[in-house]
């Protein structure tokens, strides 16, 4: 028996976890692999809130809500982005070590937004967040369940019976008085059966989603998925990485084959993604030596604009990943095209993270309403930490109620 049971161990499962217990509830991770392991430790960009000088809330919401084709519930919204600089504080509280320029939190002008408003740990945001939720959560005293999943959940008067199975194909039952549902909007098992590329985790499986639409859960948008514009194309051995939005906000531009500029790199994601996509349906992409075509991610103007060595300062992940693959981006354009990143839409939820089903909560990529028909970069992470909090809380209330 466990007060709350959370599925899923990304961030907004592990931040449900820690906020469950805080609100008294005893609490059960169940994750499919590793405690932590999800798109959210893959997460390179960063964590977008309004926490400059010359920022606010106000603005942020208005980025957001456009960027998302005013297809955002706003009271969710409105939810996430006045959560925002509180988030930031309890990552901090944790131990994310957020990147500085002396005193002040560093933050920069990504796409879609009219502000610098993006924070950074390094240039993995989302494995330093990891590993600090992963701290929380064993010290929390949550019970982790791992390499198991959630196979059933069924009602039970004002419970629920969740059928779990671990890996070697052992199955038992746990009674739980709520659910948190974290497990991600799946879109790297939506990838596998379309033979696309995606950026997601293994685990990124949507029979989760799948499992809460059968139980009587509403959803939204489902079919809304958001392709990160520039995902490698070659090296093949990087086919499918995204290279992170920073890329282009230190100044690297996108070209088609003849050399010319074709969209603003800072417009919001499917913005560029689509223009990628029209500019090789017209045949004016580069082409691959495997005959993939793609458009060219000219890395080279970053230490053109910014300095010699301010890529391999700024973006040594990245840098990195290309020198091993033979290539120096910063004296090699590269070749790039859209990849499958994010699911848009998913659960309907409510400013508590509940769901359409008594008992059941849900919070991160597995909801929708929160981004609208396009999300803002930098805003996932954002998710998981502020509704991932909210229906931890919810839940716990409404188990021990």
């Amino acid at each position: 028996m466990a007060d709350v049971l959370v599925v899923g161990s990304g961030g907004a499962g592990m931040s449900a976890a820690v906020a469950a217990r805080d609100a008294g509830a005893d609490v059960l991770v169940v994750t499919k692999s590793a405690l932590g392991a999800s798109n959210t430790g893959r997460a390179q960009g960063g964590i977008q809130a309004a926490v400059g000088p010359d920022d606010s809330t106000g603005d942020h919401f208005e980025d957001s809500f456009a960027a998302g084709h005013e297809a955002a519930r706003p009271e969710l919204l409105r939810t996430l982005v006045e959560g925002g600089p509180d988030a930031i504080a309890w990552l901090a509280a944790l131990g994310v070590e957020f990147t500085r320029d002396g005193d002040d939190l560093r933050v920069i002008r990504c796409g879609g937004a009219r502000r610098p408003r993006l924070l950074q740990a390094g240039e993995r945001t989302g494995a330093e967040m990891v590993q600090a939720l992963r701290a929380a959560v064993r010290a929390s005293g949550a019970v982790v369940r791992e390499s198991t999943e959630l196979v059933a959940l069924r009602p039970d008067g004002d419970e629920w019976i969740a059928t779990l199975r671990a890996k070697d194909g052992a199955e038992d039952e746990v009674r739980t008085g709520a659910v948190v549902l974290a497990a991600g909007g799946g879109l790297g098992g939506e990838a596998a059966r379309l033979g696309e590329k995606s950026t997601n985790h293994p685990d990124a499986t949507p029979e989760v989603l799948e499992m809460a639409i059968a139980l009587g859960a509403e959803a939204t948008d489902l079919d809304s998925w958001q392709r990160h514009p520039t995902g490698a194309l070659w090296p093949e051995a990087l086919a499918g990485y995204a290279l992170p939005e920073t890329t282009r906000a230190y100044g690297a531009t996108l070209h088609d084959a003849s050399g010319e500029r074709f969209v603003d790199e800072l417009a919001p994601r499917d913005v560029v993604a689509n223009a990628i996509i029209q500019v090789v349906a017209e045949g004016r992409g580069a082409e691959a030596p495997d005959g993939a075509r793609g458009v060219w991610l000219d890395t080279t103007a970053i230490d053109r604009d910014n300095g010699a060595g301010f890529t391999a300062d700024r973006l040594a992940y990245v840098h990195n990943r290309y020198l091993r693959q033979g290539v120096d981006i910063t004296k090699e354009r590269v070749l790039v095209y859209p990849v499958l990143h994010y699911r848009n839409g998913g659960l309907v939820i409510n400013e508590h993270g509940a769901t359409t089903v008594d008992g059941i909560y849900a919070a991160g990529e597995i909801t929708g309403g929160v981004h609208g028909t396009n999300r803002l970069m930098g805003n996932s992470l954002l998710d998981t930490v502020v509704f991932g909090r909210i229906a931890g809380t919810a839940a716990a209330g409404w188990a021990t109620r």
